[in-house]
């Protein structure tokens, strides 16, 4: 595989489309738990709720969208989701303006955000098998992983320099703004894309629902892949609320010091996903997909001594560092392995279902480490969630994958 090889015009559109709204989730990373804490005076058990409750519920009404969206085409669907996306967004600092920003609306704009995101998120994979030949998807991956990574460090210390002058609703109409600049960048992919054809009547059926998981299960290299991203990430990021009280409340860091301690080791994501490729060449997709999702799972436990000052501050910084940089190997490699081992007329069902699944156990978790850290406290919480991790590798592929018929 060449490296720095040229992936066509349109590919450029959606590339640069994704590098916008990717930054402008960044620049707005942390603002719902902020404005909520800061705007709202919520406690832990209702920041885990908010993130929770808009995972879950986002996902649900995200179900049946799969389906719906397989036998359409993808680029329509695109810009309609990040049209979506602003428009809920927008309503936010509108709220806020007028006075009459609730906990409430705070929870149905994440649901709708979430349910758009899934929808998005699928509806993408299979437009990028559509636009591109399978020996390019690696290629395709890894830049998408560089760039959410290259916008991870650039984001969150903008946004919270940002939030520290203006306030963290401004972040969230900044966001808003990049997926209206997104739609406009895939709109201008432009080219012919078929009607995708549907064998079957075109009424969506209780069986579509369910057959991206039944595709994803009958798999023997999916189905762990499937239960190993689905516990890493909700483990994860059911600790995310937990350290943001933490951190801004109990240590007394500042939001910029927030968002520098996750934004600085962002570095390691984009060293990480530039070396998938060639470490995947060397030594063979299969072995570094197992190595780098193990060792992933070593660092979060880290966060358990986490304290005050600038001790802390490079603590936390180091824990993500090097989190950060085994998923930067990872994500890329999974992802194309995920699309070389799905039909193409069944990718957005398939993404779809992997979608919701990792939502809605990300939302339970996160409701139940809510609990947990108002029970125990937020540091022991996250101490449990830390050991959890440390035996999701048992969770990945041992063996090799046969080849795809796909």
């Amino acid at each position: 595989m060449r490296s720095g090889q040229r992936l066509g015009r349109r590919f450029g559109w959606l590339w640069g489309a994704y590098g916008t709204s990717a930054l402008g989730t960044w620049l707005a990373f942390g603002a719902f738990p902020l404005i909520a804490v800061q705007v709202l005076h919520a406690g832990p058990a209702e920041v885990a709720a908010l993130s929770a409750t808009g995972a879950a519920v986002g996902a649900a009404v995200a179900v049946p969208l799969g389906p719906w969206v397989e036998f359409r085409r993808k680029r329509p669907v695109l810009i309609v989701t990040d049209l979506v996306r602003c428009a809920a967004l927008l309503t936010v600092p509108l709220a806020f303006a007028l006075g009459v920003l609730s906990f409430l609306q705070l929870l149905l704009v994440s649901v709708v955000v979430a349910a758009a995101d899934i929808t998005f998120r699928a509806a993408s994979g299979a437009y990028l098998k559509t636009l591109l030949p399978a020996e390019d998807l690696l290629v395709a991956n890894a830049r998408f992983e560089s760039t959410a990574w290259t916008t991870t460090i650039i984001g969150p210390p903008l946004g919270g320099a940002a939030i520290g002058i203006f306030g963290p609703v401004a972040t969230v109409a900044v966001d808003a703004v990049s997926y209206l600049l997104s739609a406009l960048g895939i709109r201008a992919t432009g080219g012919r894309e078929p009607q995708p054809e549907r064998r079957e009547a075109p009424r969506l059926r209780a069986g579509d629902l369910l057959d991206g998981w039944r595709f994803v299960l009958a798999d023997p290299t999916l189905r762990p892949l499937f239960f190993n991203t689905a516990s890493f990430n909700g483990l994860v990021m059911a600790t995310q609320p937990l350290l943001a009280v933490l951190m801004l409340g109990g240590l007394g860091f500042a939001p910029w010091q927030y968002g520098l301690a996750f934004a600085a080791p962002s570095i390691a994501g984009l060293l990480g996903s530039r070396l998938a490729r060639p470490l995947a060449a060397r030594f063979g997709q299969h072995r570094v997909l197992v190595a780098a999702g193990s060792l992933r799972a070593v660092w979060p436990v880290g966060l358990a001594f986490l304290g005050p000052g600038t001790g802390g501050l490079l603590l936390v910084m180091g824990v993500e560092f090097g989190l950060i940089f085994c998923c930067g190997v990872f994500n890329p490699l999974y992802a194309t392995c995920r699309l070389e081992r799905t039909a193409t007329d069944r990718v957005t069902r398939t993404l779809s279902a992997w979608a919701v699944t990792t939502k809605a156990s990300t939302a339970l978790l996160t409701a139940l480490w809510g609990v947990l850290g108002t029970l125990l406290g937020p540091r022991t919480a996250i101490a449990l969630a830390g050991a959890l991790l440390l035996v999701t590798p048992l969770l990945l592929p041992r063996r090799a994958p046969s080849p795809s018929k796909h």
